[in-house]
């Protein structure tokens, strides 16, 4: 079952998954995550579990839309002064925070829910902070790669690794972002 937009921004809609969302982390960080249940979820949020199987269809759903909402970014990429610099920090940073216990964790949820509508949010997340650090490049005059291609060499490689238990360290990133603007500088 795929989770349903909220029909009122702002409204009792809103309200719920807030409330659920924040049930969800709170859970998680008190407990076991094999330990976290709808019921307890339910409790803990203030509302029925019919509401949450109604509105995410199950557990490992809900796990992923928490996850997905968590993996928003909340800030635009740091501007370092040109396209490379800009890449390389948002690289880093990228890369350290998917790798760590929570980012593999949200990786995790994600990929496990069934509808691929999740996983897509998380690579256009992505992918629009790449499309910032390009548009600000090319203000600058700088040529900058495409998106597509900096996602395939940059960001695929890195989830890769992550996925696979090899956490790539700081000079494989910068690596990689060095090989995609070889051919844009």
């Amino acid at each position: 079952m795929a989770v349903k937009e909220n029909l009122r921004p702002g409204g009792r809609s809103a309200r719920v998954q807030a409330s659920v969302h924040k049930a969800v982390r709170e859970l998680l960080d008190e407990m076991n995550r094999a330990e976290v249940t709808i019921p307890l979820i339910a409790a803990s949020a203030g509302v029925t579990p019919s509401t949450i199987y109604r509105r995410w269809g199950d557990l490992q759903q809900l796990l992923a839309d928490v996850a997905v909402e968590r993996l928003r970014p909340d800030m635009q990429p740091v501007d370092a002064g040109s396209g490379k610099a800009d890449l390389q920090a948002w690289a880093e940073q990228y890369a350290e925070e998917m790798s760590s216990g929570p980012g593999r964790e949200m990786i995790r949820d994600v990929l496990a829910a069934q509808a691929g509508a999740n996983a897509c949010k998380c690579s256009e997340y992505t992918r629009q902070q790449i499309v910032v650090i390009a548009e600000r490049a090319e203000a600058r005059g700088e040529s900058f790669p495409d998106v597509d291609r900096v996602m395939d060499e940059v960001v695929a490689p890195i989830m890769y690794r992550i996925l696979f238990g090899d956490v790539p360290d700081a000079a494989r990133v910068l690596d990689l972002v060095a090989r995609v603007m070889t051919t844009t500088d």
